[in-house]
Formats: structure tokens, C-alpha cells, sequence
């Protein structure tokens, strides 16, 4: 039995490529769409085994998309097919629950090759969308070194970027003191003892 597929792709060429594409290796395209605002009814309606899912789309973007098709029919498989590789987009669509995210420049053998992968319970992605949930995965080890808080990671964020504590506080909505009391914290941890050796060691060792 044909794997179904649906794509979602704002790019009407690129979409009626990637159908025809498709269907010429045995794939069973049950529908293209270039907008995800009913995802969640497509996909009770069409059973698909794997969406295709851009992100930057009109109206409500995949991110949202993947959300809707996850809660009408979990089983079926998402993978992102994107342009962007920024950490934000990304983990987004992994916590939104993706299966996958390719960039669109993948060559076509790849992308077959990661629908059979997604079906088999992998999760396929492009070389350098991996390596970057692996350095997050490195960060995180290295953060929990020094039991370093969530909040704290951010306040860490915001201090490299060269921000004040008075900017910082408004840009993550806290109080002056509260973020002050954070950045205490944060070099008793780091074991330093200003902003520059923290940010120093941050980045040296890649805490954040």
C-alpha cells in the first residue's frame, strides 16, 4: 500500500514539484495545501502517513500546524521543510512535536530517504539542523555542570549580548533587584566575580 503524504508549501512551484516528484517514485500524494490553517482536519479526513511542512506560510505558520496535526492524529509523522536553521524556529517545531526537519536545499534521494526513516521511527535531519540539537545537548551538559537555572541561563544571555541589568530587567519583564540577585547567583556559580569574567567563561566553555 502507497506511504500517503500531504504537503504543506506557500510556494505553489515548489509544491507542484515536489507532488509530482513524489507520486513519480510511488509515493500516494493525498493532498497540497499552501496554507495550514486546517491541518488538523486534513489530517483526521486524509489519514496521512507523513506531512511535508514548511514553515513561513500565509496565515498560521507550520509551527502551529504541526501543534494541530500532532493533537487530531499523533501518529502521523511531520517533517519540517524549511530555510530556516536559526535555534529559535527549530526548537520550536521539535517541541511542537516534528518528527524531522530538513532544509530545503536537501537533494531529492535524501528526502526519500528520510520519509523511510521517519517511518521507521527516526528522526531525519539535515547535517547542520543536527549538529546544532547536538551542541544544544552539549550546553545543556555543561550548564547542569554548574546547576545553573533556567532563568539564569537567560539572565547569562541577555549579559553577553552586552545588555545593563536596568535593560535586561525590562526585556525579560523582572525587577531590577530580582535580575541583580540573578546575576549574583550566577557568578557564585561560575565562580567569578563580575559580568566580563562571566561572560568570558560562558563563552569559553560554552555554557550558553
Amino acid at each position: 500500500m502507497p506511504i500517503k503524504i500531504v504537503l504543506f508549501e506557500d510556494n505553489d512551484r515548489l509544491r507542484e514539484s515536489l507532488a509530482y516528484l513524489l507520486k513519480m517514485n510511488g509515493y500516494d500524494v493525498v493532498g497540497d495545501y499552501n496554507q495550514c490553517t486546517d491541518a488538523a482536519n486534513i489530517a483526521r479526513v486524509y489519514e496521512p502517513d507523513v506531512v511535508l511542512m514548511d514553515i513561513d506560510m500565509p496565515g498560521d505558520n507550520g509551527i502551529k500546524g504541526v501543534q494541530w496535526i500532532k493533537e487530531s492524529r499523533p501518529q502521523t509523522s511531520v517533517i519540517m521543510y524549511t530555510v530556516f536553521e536559526d535555534d529559535e524556529k527549530l526548537f520550536e517545531c521539535l517541541c511542537a512535536g516534528a518528527n524531522g526537519y530538513l532544509l530545503k536545499k536537501t537533494p531529492p534521494a535524501r528526502l526519500f530517504d528520510a520519509i523511510q526513516e521517519v517511518l521507521e521511527g527516526g528522526a531525519p535531519m539535515s547535517p547542520v539542523i543536527a549538529r546544532k540539537v547536538l551542541n544544544t545537548f552539549q550546553v545543556k551538559a555543561t550548564s547542569n555542570k554548574y546547576n545553573l537555572s533556567p532563568r539564569e541561563i537567560e539572565v547569562l544571555q541577555w549579559l553577553i549580548k552586552g545588555y545593563s541589568i536596568k535593560i535586561i530587567a525590562a526585556e525579560m519583564k523582572l525587577a531590577f533587584d530580582t535580575v541583580r540577585s540573578h546575576l549574583k547567583n550566577i557568578y557564585q556559580k561560575l565562580h567569578v566575580n563580575c559580568g566580563k569574567e562571566a561572560i568570558a567563561k560562558a563563552l569559553s566553555e560554552r555554557i550558553v
